[in-house]
């Protein structure tokens, strides 16, 4: 059974005639996806066949010519899934999807994965205009944490359809609020890796995300040709100090040593492997609100504190609020929501985020840190976004849950 936030969305699309391309960063899990997709299909008796382009034989035949692929399933009439895992081992993969989807789209509904978006840029030459539907998948959310831990009431109880409408939190128990309390805890301090997750020893947790953002640091960078590998994990672990502060590119690039373009690039690389993500600030007033400066989010909040070497618990982190940040946005991306921003102004008045233009939040540890008089010259201006406390202790209510729309 697929049990991931974007199984609905893969679902929706099998019989649609379009590639279907599943990306993310290494380790969320898209092989286990495909798997899960070749046990669904076949039991619903569709003709299915998987390969992963880690087989070099394989890697060699569709390289040399796409139609080497009727060397591994039939040619026939009779219409079948293709399931390819990592699909950027091609040299040009580009051409394989387009002249297997030209050709044969009536009979064959390709589905291929891909790691890190660069590929996308760097590889795939052409655009695959109206050929191709991709799908992004992320680390596990904190629904999907807790279905990996077997905590699936758990699990069905946080995601909550509708929230933003409704602006219902959940009430529970007080043996389930404790249970809960202490998995948020495992959660934002090693984050929503399947590998990760799925270890029971602390330590062990430690160092598979070390093997994680190294094994990054070895592939993937390489592969977008940056050659000082010392300078960009110099900006990565600065990055990751100041998750939710302004990205000063300038500044950046003064503290590396290296020139703004460098430091831009070194970002964009970040965002394409998924690793970081820009949420850009909300403005309608340009002269007296922010509208230039993003700020910087990562991920997996398991893979900031490997680069930090800071695993403690959010209460005890001089940076909680960066955490609560942080936390807070990724939930809200791999939900699939794109429309994600923030308020600030030239006085520096702010609030955390804006969300599809209609929903205003702010993040504190606790109610007591929140001062609705602050935030009177947002509601002033803004009457029609409503603004929202999300705090990370309640002893009523959670704010810990799926925030679907």
């Amino acid at each position: 059974m697929i049990t991931r936030k974007i199984s609905p969305a893969i679902i929706k699309n099998l019989d649609k005639p379009d590639v279907l391309l599943i990306i993310g960063a290494r380790q969320v899990g898209k092989t286990t996806v495909l798997k899960e997709l070749v046990s669904y299909l076949k039991k619903r008796n569709r003709e299915t066949y998987f390969f992963t382009l880690e087989d070099p034989d394989l890697l060699t035949d569709l390289n040399q010519h796409p139609e080497n692929i009727f060397s591994y399933v039939p040619k026939t009439s009779k219409y079948f899934f293709l399931l390819l895992d990592e699909v950027q081992y091609l040299n040009n993969p580009t051409n394989f999807l387009k002249y297997i989807y030209d050709l044969y789209s009536e009979k064959i509904k390709l589905i291929v994965s891909g790691s890190s978006a660069f590929y996308i840029d760097y590889k795939f030459k052409d655009s695959l205009a109206g050929r191709k539907k991709i799908i992004e998948l992320y680390p596990f959310c904190f629904s999907e944490f807790l279905l990996a831990k077997k905590e699936i009431k758990l699990s069905e109880k946080i995601a909550q359809e509708n929230y933003f409408d409704r602006v219902k939190k959940v009430d529970l128990l007080k043996h389930e609020r404790r249970k809960l309390s202490y998995l948020w805890q495992e959660y934002s301090i090693f984050g929503g890796y399947p590998r990760v997750v799925l270890e029971d020893n602390l330590e062990e947790k430690k160092y598979i995300l070390k093997e994680i953002y190294q094994s990054f640091l070895r592939k993937d960078i390489r592969e977008a040709g940056i050659k000082n590998e010392l300078k960009f994990y110099m900006l990565l672990k600065i990055l990751a100090s100041q998750v939710g502060q302004l990205l000063n590119i300038q500044e950046l690039a003064n503290t590396t040593d290296v020139s703004n373009d460098t430091v831009s690039k070194y970002i964009y690389t970040l965002q394409k492997s998924f690793i970081i993500k820009q949420c850009v600030p909300f403005y309608r007033n340009i002269r007296k609100e922010l509208t230039k400066m993003p700020k910087i989010f990562f991920l997996d909040n398991g893979y900031r504190n490997s680069l930090l070497n800071l695993f403690v618990p959010i209460g005890q982190r001089i940076d909680n609020g960066a955490v609560l940040e942080n936390i807070f946005f990724t939930e809200l991306v791999k939900l699939s929501i794109d429309d994600i921003k923030f308020w600030r102004t030239q006085s520096k008045s702010e609030i955390d985020f804006i969300v599809n233009e209609r929903y205003a939040f702010e993040l504190k540890m606790s109610k007591k840190a929140y001062n609705i008089a602050k935030y009177k010259k947002f509601t002033e201006r803004y009457p029609e976004i409503s603004l929202r406390l999300v705090t990370h202790q309640d002893e009523k209510s959670l704010d810990l849950l799926d925030f679907a729309s």
